[in-house]
């Protein structure tokens, strides 16, 4: 098969997984209204470009952080990426380091920290979940230290897990409960899936989380829900967060204006627009929405990067004409992995990357650092 866009990826990554795992991918929460908000509301976005110039081969590197990247875009912490291909982070991780840009580690991770950076030769960011509660995770953020993740990340928007219905009618909950009898009715649904199935037995099966140990061992796949609604991160934890780490601070999930303000008054480094992709609370604004309120909120006393609902190039491009640094994907970058591991992360990237360079040369701007407001407009909003 040809692989010409994202979607082609999601298809074929719905090929191959079960169906508990591609809605680990692809779903959202409750009625996945702002899961496909995210989406569509770059179709309100119109470009004007600047036709009759002389335009040379548009240059798409940028730096973040002080961290120059071969293109505006970075691949967004995803947890249980072990699920999709065998050793998920470290394939995805390493095709990011190739393709000259950022990977983000999840906490919930199926790979030790240790072992993701060294696979990619590029820099990674890790994202840390209090998991565990403070001492476990302050063992976690000084072994992300010591393995030489150049920021963390911290994200604020999962007081408790989202409603994710896909979930409760796939058969997930019984698949992970390692109940036999609640398992057999799903069982089928596995076995029809052979390809994927050879590489999650081969890798391990049902992985742990390696980078939350917990006093009894790493912590188990059923536990994600009850670990997150215990480990709420809030402004005061910067006050210990800082004392072990001393590197740049970013904060994901800001949705509104005055969280952005805060962020900066705290002295973070850099802010992340952005919803969980959908996957928290449903029926809030689209990232691209929130993100000039936010851009106005800060100026330029820190770094803004967003995510949510890109698919192609042109999504990215139209992000920072709205005033981002940079991009973070997610979906865009698992399904690939899903699809086709390495090949399929570093076709995704190689997609993303063309898309960007023909929108610019067709907007006749040379420069990622050149895009403003004047190459679009916001449509019904």
């Amino acid at each position: 098969m040809a692989f010409v866009n994202i979607e082609d990826f999601r298809r074929a990554a719905q090929r191959r997984l079960p169906p508990q795992v591609f809605d680990y991918i692809d779903g959202g929460a409750e009625g996945e209204v702002t899961l496909r908000g995210n989406v569509r509301a770059f179709e309100d976005i119109s470009f004007h470009p600047k036709s009759a110039v002389e335009t040379p081969p548009p240059d798409l590197g940028t730096d973040v952080l002080g961290i120059p990247i071969s293109m505006p875009i970075i691949l967004a912490p995803v947890g249980s990426s072990r699920m999709f291909w065998p050793k998920g982070e470290a394939v995805a991780a390493r095709a990011a380091g190739e393709a000259g840009t950022i990977y983000c580690l999840s906490t919930l991770s199926g790979m030790r920290l240790e072992e993701v950076k060294a696979a990619t030769k590029g820099p990674a960011w890790y994202q840390v979940y209090l998991c565990g509660g403070r001492d476990v995770a302050a063992k976690t953020i000084q072994s992300a230290k010591d393995a030489g993740y150049s920021a963390l990340i911290l994200t604020i928007d999962t007081a408790v897990a989202g409603h994710r219905e896909r979930d409760s009618r796939n058969g997930s909950k019984e698949m992970i409960s390692r109940r036999v009898l609640s398992m057999l009715p799903y069982i089928l649904q596995f076995l029809s899936r052979p390809s994927w199935l050879r590489g999650f037995l081969a890798d391990g099966g049902l992985m742990k989380f390696p980078n939350v140990v917990l006093p009894e061992g790493p912590m188990p796949y059923a536990d994600v829900a009850a670990a997150l609604a215990q480990s709420t991160v809030c402004w005061a934890d910067l006050k210990w967060i800082r004392q072990i780490w001393d590197r740049p601070i970013v904060i994901k999930g800001v949705q509104v204006a005055d969280d952005a303000r805060r962020a900066v008054d705290e002295g973070i480094d850099a802010i992340v627009v952005s919803n969980h992709g959908g996957r928290q609370l449903d029926s809030v604004w689209p990232t691209i929405r929130v993100l000039p309120d936010v851009v106005n909120a800060v100026g330029d006393r820190t770094v803004v990067l967003v995510d949510g609902g890109i698919r192609r190039g042109s999504d990215a491009v139209k992000a920072l004409c709205l005033g981002a640094r940079a991009v973070l994907i997610g979906r865009a970058y698992a399904y690939g992995l899903a699809a086709a591991g390495a090949a399929g992360v570093s076709r995704s990237l190689e997609m993303l990357r063309t898309d960007m360079y023909r929108t610019m040369k067709l907007l006749g701007c040379p420069s990622v650092k050149e895009l403003n407001g004047s190459y679009v407009s916001r449509d019904r909003w």
